[in-house]
């Protein structure tokens, strides 16, 4: 596919008339061609009016053709070939193993929720008859469903830049509820992301949709991404980002004339608690696994293992002593950008100039650009708890581990977490009662909790949380991967006493749809 440079409203493809992006390739820092001049608040208004004119038609599309067109834009993505994978190397440094496996990640999530649709669950139909008879008052028909919120914009993620960009889960989530997508690209992938944008601009069409229903616009300032946040058109935000970034959107739909959702995810250390027993058991295995799990991907995940905290004790001793040796054999990693491997490189300064945390092993620093070299830090439980700048987040492959002296100091370190997408208990049955007593606190720290795993590799399944208080995410209650993520951009109308002509097929009493619906308080077979 030859780029053109050229964002995409609706079925035209257009170039920008601001500061130019081009994509870095962060392994020797050259510039990569073509130039993608960015988009002005005229480009987000077109784009905002034609979602808005695609909403009613696209909203009343049927289920069946509303999986198919999900389906279509996972065969058109795959039609992309090795290009895809390709320009995504060059523009990521990541390896093709990695990309193929998130292109196959990214067209698997699109068909899981074309599935959902066609469950009609999603709908969460109840329905209470009238009861005309009842005393002292009689009932009124009432008929609930779920509709789509309307137009959504959504910002892509520099380290996923197809799973979690153009085509990732906020995109499939949103289409799939209902709802025209607008997608700023991410600055640093901006031929992947017109790549796949083309490809959902080509089932679009193939699907005979309104143009409007998907468009995807760049821009290198703030411009775009503040017009599109504060559009009165646009319904609901995805974000995934920094905690400043999300923030900031978080803070620009609050102050709209009417406020909007944001759904953003932005900022987690993933702790993981080693249990005295497992910790004693298994030591020096737990201690190679976690640096393993700590250098996937260069530590660029958000849900890479950030935070590590244990009893004192020879136990955590030799657990220290096999991390060391590991870090110390951990070659570096190129980085997806020259800005974020500065960010590493700073945060990993400040937590060196730090005097409550000591740095205990350090991985082989390769010569090329943008290495990310792993790091391993400790401090006390005390320190921990007496210095908040130990929380933050080293979006890399470098983590802090808390040495406690007590059950007690490990349930205050817990309860002075932020917020978390996971946490992770290693523990043997001898911990079970220990854990016990710490679900309470975890369950409302975090939005995932794992036994004797590594957080880093998200499932996409309906039964996964990929969310959790705040900074974690904006909104606690919901997740951007699996199948609930489509309820971030659904909304409930309840239907009193309407004529079964004016109703849905979802509502109607002979339940065309075949859904099981919530009726009179039983679920329908």
């Amino acid at each position: 596919m030859l780029l053109e440079g050229k964002m995409l409203i609706g079925q035209s493809a257009i170039l920008g008339d601001q500061a130019p992006i081009y994509a870095i390739n962060p392994a020797d820092n050259q510039q990569l061609s073509p130039a993608y001049p960015g988009g002005n608040s005229s480009d987000v208004n077109k784009a905002c009016l034609l979602a808005s004119d695609a909403f009613e038609v696209y909203r009343s599309t049927s289920i069946e053709r509303r999986a198919q067109f999900l389906e279509c834009i996972a065969e058109e993505i795959e039609l992309l070939g090795e290009h895809l994978t390709q320009r995504a190397l060059q523009e990521t440094g990541l390896p093709s193993a990695r990309l193929e496996g998130e292109r196959g990640r990214t067209c698997g999530q699109l068909r899981m929720f074309a599935n959902t649709l066609r469950t009609g669950e999603w709908l969460d139909v109840r329905i209470d008859p009238a009861q005309p008879e009842r005393v002292p008052l009689p009932r009124a028909d009432l008929r609930q469903q779920q509709i789509p919120l309307g137009p959504v914009a959504v910002f892509g993620a520099s380290n996923f830049p197809l799973a979690f960009s153009v085509a990732g889960g906020d995109t499939a989530s949103a289409l799939a509820a209902g709802c025209p997508v607008i997608v700023k690209a991410h600055s640093a992938h901006p031929g992947t992301s017109e790549m796949v944008g083309r490809a959902i601009q080509k089932a679009v069409k193939r699907c005979e949709l309104p143009e409007g229903v998907f468009s995807l616009i760049f821009g290198s300032g703030r411009e775009v991404g503040q017009a599109l946040v504060k559009h009165p058109e646009i319904q609901a935000v995805g974000f995934t980002g920094s905690r400043s970034g999300g923030t900031a959107l978080l803070n620009l739909a609050q102050g709209r004339a009417q406020p909007i959702p944001v759904y953003a995810e932005m900022s987690s250390i993933n702790p993981v608690i080693l249990m005295p027993s497992a910790l004693e058991c298994r030591a020096e295995s737990l201690g190679s696994a976690f640096i393993a799990s700590l250098n996937m991907g260069a530590g660029q995940f958000c849900t890479n293992p950030g935070l590590l905290i244990a009893r004192r004790g020879a136990s955590l001793d030799a657990f220290i002593s096999a991390a060391r040796q590991a870090v110390e054999q951990s070659t570096s990693q190129t980085m997806l950008t020259p800005g974020i491997h500065d960010a590493y490189v700073k945060g990993v300064d400040a937590l060196k100039r730090n005097d409550k945390a000591r740095e205990i092993a350090r991985g082989t620093q390769g010569e090329a650009a943008n290495q990310c070299c792993t790091g391993l830090f400790v401090t006390t439980a005390k320190d921990f708890l007496q210095d908040a700048s130990l929380q933050a987040e080293i979006f890399g492959a470098t983590a802090l581990i808390v040495a406690c002296d007590s059950d007690e100091e490990l349930r205050s370190i817990l309860k002075a977490l932020e917020g978390q997408l996971t946490a992770t208990l290693q523990m043997d049955e001898a911990d079970y009662a220990l854990a016990s007593s710490l679900l309470p606190i975890l369950e409302r720290k975090a939005g995932r909790i794992l036994a004797n795993g590594w957080p880093t590799g998200v499932e996409v399944c309906d039964a996964m949380v990929h969310g959790g208080p705040y900074p974690a995410t904006s909104d606690g209650r919901s997740t951007s991967v699996g199948t609930a993520a489509i309820q971030r951009f659904l909304r409930a109308v309840c239907y009193q006493d309407l004529p079964e002509t004016l109703l849905s097929d979802a509502l109607k009493q002979g339940n065309p749809l075949s859904l099981k619906r919530l009726v009179n308080g039983n679920r329908e077979q």
